[in-house]
């Protein structure tokens, strides 16, 4: 009797001995719930529609009028004053040419008014000739043919005349121009109303940069200042090339991280057509394209949003509201697919499944998995098929 019950309690501790201890596992049910796949980009607001105010001559820019905010009205709120850039003074070869130039000019005036003189006096000869031709004629006394030659002298003496009246205008504006060369820089008084070229704001808004605020010369085309309505505001990112293909205008949009309270609502407006190259922070070539985003919120919710503001955007590629799904974490290759470690009766078991879209957080399950399961997360080297698990208790 002692015999077999020793033999007994050999054999129960060699059980004992060899049963597993169960591998504590964190375990997750098996969810329907909706899902979306994102393209997580960072953007910069922007006004769509920003007018730069150029210098449209060469000249002196006076001291700006308005600061940045300022709200301007098309053609009423003055943003620029102009002077117009004076002549620069003349060397002493110069000026010695320009007055040559100028006597000239005007040795050429007297010359075109003696000319006009003579043309007016063989005129009025012309005028007496044919007076004279016409009463012999009507007396019977001359000829026709005298008559017809002094008309055409007649004529020609007209057109002299004009002729002489055209030269004697052109000699006026030579010596005016020879003139306007010995003219000395100067500039009008700054309370003069003419004093310079006013410009006024292209468009109602507010001012949004100003160049340079004190006087300065300038060429034409010189920016001076730029203006845009804060309201009118959408955003630009610079996306992946390769995540950019996966985006078409119209896609809905997250704005998250602007600053404000809450999330704004937007969508993708349009996706441009050429890339450009940028290096990243891991000094790595990457091709990039910009996506314009179109802002659907309410301007009200978002009046603080100015140009030129960091926002975080996550652009909805696709989202379904019924989803079965596990988490990313709980899945692992095998054999060239996709497997899970699912709770049976205190036991790991390896099932393969089919997966769909993936985000950041879960995988779409679309075949090998039920609802009522459970998954195993972060399955480590310990866990095989058949393994005894626990559920860990949570933290």
């Amino acid at each position: 009797m002692l015999a077999a019950l020793g033999v007994l309690t050999a054999g129960m501790l060699g059980v004992v001995a060899l049963r597993t201890e169960p591998v504590p596992v964190d375990i997750v049910p098996v969810q329907r719930a909706p899902m979306q796949v994102t393209v997580d980009v960072e953007g910069e607001t922007r006004i769509a529609e920003i007018y730069e105010v150029a210098a449209p001559i060469r000249g002196v820019a006076r001291r700006s009028p308005v600061r940045v905010g300022d709200p301007v009205i098309a053609g009423e709120t003055v943003v620029a004053m102009i002077d117009p850039s004076a002549s620069d003074p003349l060397d002493p070869r110069s000026r010695v040419q320009a007055e040559a130039a100028v006597r000239e000019a005007e040795a050429g005036l007297g010359m075109a008014r003696s000319t006009l003189r003579q043309a007016r006096e063989e005129l009025d000869l012309a005028q007496s000739e044919y007076r004279r031709a016409s009463e012999l004629v009507e007396r019977g006394v001359a000829s026709l043919t005298r008559l017809e030659t002094a008309e055409q002298t007649l004529a020609i003496s007209q057109a002299a005349l004009e002729a002489a009246i055209a030269n004697l205008e052109r000699a006026r504006s030579a010596l005016d121009r020879a003139r306007a060369s010995l003219i000395e820089p100067g500039r009008a008084a700054p309370g003069d109303a003419d004093c310079c070229l006013r410009i006024t704001a292209p468009a109602d808004g507010r001012v949004l940069a100003i160049d340079m605020i004190s006087e300065r010369p300038v060429a034409a085309g010189t920016r001076l200042l730029s203006i845009g309505a804060p309201q009118d505001i959408e955003i630009v990112a610079d996306v992946l090339s390769t995540d950019a293909v996966r985006l078409a205008p119209g896609d809905r949009a997250i704005v998250e991280r602007w600053g404000g309270a809450g999330v704004l609502e937007a969508r993708v407006a349009r996706i441009e057509p050429s890339g450009h190259t940028r290096v990243s922070a891991l000094g790595i070539e990457e091709q990039r394209v910009d996506v314009v985003f179109d802002i659907l919120s309410p301007v009200a919710g978002r009046e603080t949003l100015g140009h030129g503001f960091a926002v975080f955007l996550r652009v909805v590629e696709w989202e379904r509201e019924d989803v079965l799904q596990v988490p990313l974490s709980a899945l692992f290759r095998q054999g060239g697919g996709w497997a899970v470690f699912v709770e049976d009766a205190g036991a790991a078991r390896l099932r393969r499944v089919e997966v769909g879209r993936m985000n950041d957080l879960s995988a779409q399950i679309l075949d090998g998995l039920t609802a009522t399961e459970g998954v195993v997360v972060h399955p480590g080297e310990r866990i095989g098929e058949g393994t005894p698990i626990v559920a860990r208790p949570p933290p």
